[in-house]
This record gives C-alpha cells, sequence and structure tokens, in this order.
C-alpha cells in the first residue's frame, strides 16, 4: 500500500456472548493514529448487539464511542461476497473475529466462505495476513479443539477471551481492556488500556532490607 495509505484492519463480529469486547475494540482502532476499520457483522453478530448492547440495529456511532459515525469506520454486508475484503487484491493488515462463536470457527477451520466473514478469514489465511479468533464459547468440547487446531496449523492465531486479573481490575471494562489489549499487542497498535506485567503485583507489600 502507498505511504500515507490508513492500516486496513477487518473486524468480524459473531454470534458468541461478549458483544463488549468487538465494541472497546472498535473503539481503540477507530481512535488509533491512522487505521482504517472495515466492520462485518453476521446475522446473529446483530442479535448479540441487540441482546448484550441494547442496539436495534448497528450503530457505528455507538460501537465507536463517538457522536457520529466516524470516517475511518466502513460497515460491510455479511452477504456480500463480493466486496472489497473479499479479494485478496485489497491489501489489508489482517482481521480480527471477536467473539468467534463455534460455528464461525468450524466454518474457518474446514474453508466454508459463503459468506463474508469467513470469506475474509479465508483470503487472509491464503495471503498470509494475520487472523485473529477470539474464541469465548466455553467448555471446549473435542471438535472445537480440533478446529482450532486446524486453523492455528492454517496460521491463525487463536486468543481465547481469557482475561487476565494480575492488575486488579476494579471494573467490568477493566477485565475487557485486559483482552482487547492482547488483541491490540497482535496487531501491533499501541495502547494504554492496561497496566503491563511489572514482576510485582499492585498489591505487593514493599521489599525490606
Amino acid at each position: 500500500m502507498p505511504e500515507n495509505t490508513p492500516r486496513r484492519i477487518i473486524v468480524a463480529v459473531t454470534g458468541a456472548s461478549g458483544a463488549l469486547y468487538a465494541k472497546r475494540l472498535i473503539e481503540a482502532l477507530v481512535h488509533a493514529e491512522n487505521i482504517h476499520v472495515h466492520l462485518i457483522v453476521s446475522q446473529t453478530g446483530r442479535r448479540l448487539l441487540h441482546d448484550e448492547l441494547g442496539m436495534e440495529q448497528v450503530d457505528l456511532a455507538a460501537l465507536a464511542g463517538t457522536d457520529s459515525p466516524p470516517a475511518n469506520l466502513t460497515l460491510l454486508p455479511y452477504k456480500d461476497v463480493g466486496a472489497c475484503v473479499a479479494s485478496g487484491s485489497y491489501e489489508t493488515d489482517g482481521i480480527v473475529v471477536v467473539p468467534c462463536s463455534n460455528n464461525k470457527l468450524a466454518e474457518f477451520a474446514h474453508g466454508l466462505g459463503d459468506n463474508l466473514i469467513s470469506r475474509a478469514v479465508q483470503v487472509c489465511l491464503k495471503e498470509r495476513r494475520p487472523v485473529i479468533v477470539v474464541h469465548r464459547e466455553m467448555p471446549l468440547g473435542l471438535i472445537e479443539i480440533k478446529n482450532m487446531l486446524e486453523l492455528a496449523q492454517a496460521g491463525a492465531i487463536i486468543c481465547p477471551a481469557n482475561p487476565g486479573f494480575y492488575h486488579i481490575p476494579q471494573t467490568v471494562d477493566d477485565v475487557v481492556a485486559t483482552v482487547v489489549g492482547r488483541i491490540l499487542d497482535l496487531l501491533r497498535v499501541k495502547h494504554d488500556l492496561h497496566a503491563r506485567w511489572s514482576g510485582k503485583s499492585p498489591l505487593s507489600k514493599p521489599e525490606t532490607v
């Protein structure tokens, strides 16, 4: 891509619980420097946004935490397998599927591509671009574990939505931030969403000589 072209990152929202992870990630990316977000929401992802965030429809301003839809956030139709991100010739910096359901995990692992989310994952895998799968469902059955193995062997990064607690989170947003921060690290996007481990807990007592 030309030097001044914004980094293009695809964010895909599917039907597993965890809409806050998607919202917080979109907020962070939209407010980061020189990034354009292509958003795809599955049919069950739309229901997720309704059930967990109260959205009657995909609200770009609400997802981005802005007063109006930001210019660097584009919503792509879920069924449009001819959209820009469906082609390897359209350069992107990868895709994050957050949250990722078991159903979508299976689609990705077995190369199904009859919707734009699965097709975009296919493209990023074959083009050797980052594919970050933020799986949220639990417990894991053998089928899900095998699907994760298939995807990991194909080059995807399996990033379960497992928050850390060593920084002593005080709010739900603090917990969400630990997962989103790790996703941003994988995308090489700078952030200050949470404290990084320094070798000592915030609750550690000062050492005495």
